[in-house]
């Protein structure tokens, strides 16, 4: 017979367990039927002979529950009941299984559903999101990959040239029917210049097509023409007017200091001649140096343009 006061004392504080984990503070239990993960009276699934747990199978969860009396069926021990995957429905099937049961054991086995069904539903999210795979590549193989990219790189590029030579000595002619050379490279040669040159004549065809609208003349109705246009075409003659009118007051302008300058020019010269006439009459001899050259003399004509005043009507 089961007696699970006697069971805890010998598991619980006196002997060894092996689902027992001591810490500094606590304990804990490694049983998988454990409620709590902890070892204690209430939550050890050795000690109770009436006892009830829920556990998870590929994404499907189980409530399990021990009976008194199938503890001498060991085959039997566990009763193992579906849960709903709806979460609501779930706990309703854990109350009317768990009915007349503890309240205590009740309430762990609804914590323990709630935790386990937060921890499936983040698998899924984190299942649904891309993920990164690390994979680890030692230097020795990245170098070795580098040299082998390396030679190859130079390997195609000797090809090609051998290729293109040969090609243009089977065009030219040089060897003639001697051998017998593989046909394959050269057809491609022919079939790349065949493209080539269709490529060149359909840019050819756009030009053409493009240069064809060039001199064509269209007559357009008067109804077409906005006023904006006509707006444009008589602030052109305003311009070209004022700019006209600017030009003609910058002439008189110069010829008026032009005139001045001239003027200025001939009193000097004048002064100049009637100092020297008053130093001859006196007796005294002119100052020695350099005679100054006198200039030509220009005659300058003027001409004013006089504004007739506007005629007055008798009353």
């Amino acid at each position: 017979m089961q007696h699970d006061d006697v069971i805890w004392d010998i598991i619980g504080n006196k002997q060894f367990c092996s689902y027992k984990v001591k810490t500094k503070t606590q304990s804990f239990c490694r049983n998988e039927y454990n409620i709590t993960g902890l070892c204690s009276r209430a939550s050890c699934p050795l000690a109770n002979s009436q006892y009830a747990t829920i556990r998870e199978e590929k994404g499907q969860c189980f409530l399990y529950m021990k009976v008194i009396e199938r503890a001498a069926f060991p085959a039997r021990m566990w009763e193992k009941v579906k849960l709903s995957k709806n979460y609501e429905k779930a706990l309703e099937q854990i109350d009317e299984n768990l009915i007349y049961w503890p309240r205590f054991v009740r309430h762990k086995c609804k914590q323990r559903f709630t935790k386990i069904t937060q921890y499936l539903i983040r698998i899924r999210k984190l299942t649904l999101k891309r993920q990164r795979k690390l994979v680890p590549l030692s230097r020795k193989v990245e170098k070795r990959e580098k040299r082998k990219e390396e030679k190859a790189l130079i390997a195609a590029q000797l090809d090609n040239a051998i290729e293109k030579e040969l090609l243009e000595r089977l065009k030219q002619g040089t060897y003639g029917d001697i051998y017998n050379f593989p046909i394959h490279a050269f057809d491609k040669a022919l079939e790349k210049q065949d493209e080539e040159t269709e490529s060149e004549e359909e840019e050819g065809e756009e030009e053409e097509e493009d240069d064809e609208d060039v001199g064509q003349k269209e007559f357009v109705a008067e109804d077409e023409i906005e006023e904006s246009d006509l707006s444009d075409f008589e602030d052109m003659n305003n311009l070209k007017g004022s700019s006209d009118e600017e030009d003609g007051e910058d002439d008189d302008e110069d010829e008026d200091e032009e005139s001045s300058e001239e003027e200025e020019e001939e009193e000097e010269e004048e002064m100049d001649t009637h100092t020297e006439t008053k130093m001859v009459s006196k007796g005294k001899a002119p100052l020695k140096g350099p005679q100054r050259k006198k200039r030509a003399y220009v005659e300058i004509e003027y001409e004013q343009e006089t504004t007739s005043a506007p005629k007055q009507k008798a009353t």
